[in-house]
């Protein structure tokens, strides 16, 4: 073996403003396989219609995912028992996930537990699933998580207060439907913070040591898409929601090793329960020094697209929490090394890293 990685991407985009109309065509080859459909939806979305949207059969298993907060190993256990249970030993012809990254990671990890045993914490992690997942469906409703291109589920695990990924081709979709229609309901904020998560993915992919080609010209591309969408007129306009849904899909696929960012931002994550995006631009404001360029960046997009980050987050945190913050950012070592080299602890000592969070 060379060591050289054999890279898998979606098998099939469909990308354009209404597309989602054609879904019922992308489906009904899988309806003839026979077996129900299981539907994961944003709980935004309950009671509410998706222009274009096929209906659903009876057979067909609705799922809602409570996207509060981050999804969870616990979480997405109950939700694939509930599945298998209402599947009675069925296979499904298809799973499909509306929403943002939340959703989609849920039914990723949910697919990866239908085809392997045991518990969504004993596939965190690289190349754990064995089996192949059923056939996915994703329709991001919110972009930047790049999660409908990438290979990894992100769940948080409370137990062992990690964050961390079921990384595997088996998590892929094999069908994206990429409609910027779908995007126009979003809350300005929300779609400002998930939406710059494609800005981080690219920018600490492109500034780490564990690089290639490939993705260094996918973040590229990415980030250039990024720039028009925040850095010129309205973020929300229909062209600009067009290019963040690219940008999203082509950060997702080249989202490998991220850098200090995400690790400081899952350590958020798992002691205060912040959003992904949110607690990826809180972790880049304290860190002026080691991303200079990025952070000025970024704080100039916020500002010209009239978004604020709240103050005093931490304000109220215990010390036992900072550690917890800590021990729950330092652990991601790869992307730290990716970043830092393999001496990152000496720069991100539990002082200097605790002070960083004491000013979010």
């Amino acid at each position: 073996m060379t060591g050289y990685r054999n890279a898998k991407n979606v098998g099939h985009v469909m990308i354009g403003a209404g597309c989602l109309s054609q879904l019922g065509e992308v489906l009904a080859p899988r309806r003839s396989i026979g077996g129900p459909a299981v539907w994961f939806y944003d709980h935004f979305f309950k009671g509410r219609e998706l222009p274009g949207q096929p209906a659903a059969r009876p057979e067909d298993i609705t799922v809602y995912v409570d996207t509060a907060a981050e999804p969870t190993t616990e979480g997405v256990d109950a939700c694939a028992a509930r599945v298998r249970g209402e599947l009675d030993g069925r296979q499904p012809c298809a799973m499909l996930a509306f929403g943002g990254g939340s959703t989609m990671d849920t039914c990723k990890c949910v697919a990866n537990l239908l085809a392997n045993p045991g518990r969504a914490e004993d596939y965190q992690g690289w190349e754990l699933v064995r089996n192949p997942a059923p056939y996915k469906i994703g329709c991001p409703t919110l972009s930047g998580t790049g999660a409908e291109s990438s290979r990894t589920g992100v769940l948080c695990n409370e137990a062992r207060n990690l964050k961390l990924g079921m990384n595997s081709d088996y998590s892929m979709f094999d069908q994206l439907v990429l409609d910027p229609e779908l995007l126009e309901t979003v809350p300005r904020d929300q779609y400002f913070f998930t939406g710059i998560d494609t800005y981080m993915h690219c920018f600490e992919s492109l500034s780490g040591s564990y690089r290639n080609v490939v993705v260094d010209a996918l973040a590229e591309k990415a980030l250039e898409l990024c720039r028009e969408v925040f850095g010129q007129g309205d973020m929300m306009s229909p062209e600009h929601r067009e290019k963040l849904m690219i940008a999203s899909y082509l950060g997702g696929m080249a989202a490998g090793f991220v850098g200090v960012v995400h690790p400081l931002s899952a350590g958020l994550s798992m002691v205060l329960h912040l959003r992904h995006g949110f607690a990826n631009v809180c972790a880049l404001s304290v860190l002026e020094d080691i991303y200079p360029r990025e952070h000025a960046e970024v704080m100039g997009m916020m500002k010209r697209q009239g978004v604020t980050l709240p103050g005093n987050l931490c304000g109220g945190c215990t010390g036992e929490q900072f550690e917890q913050m800590y021990m729950g950012s330092i652990v991601h070592d790869k992307p730290l090394t990716n970043a830092l080299g393999p001496n990152f602890r000496e720069i991100l000592t539990p002082e200097s890293v605790i002070a960083r969070f004491r000013r979010i």
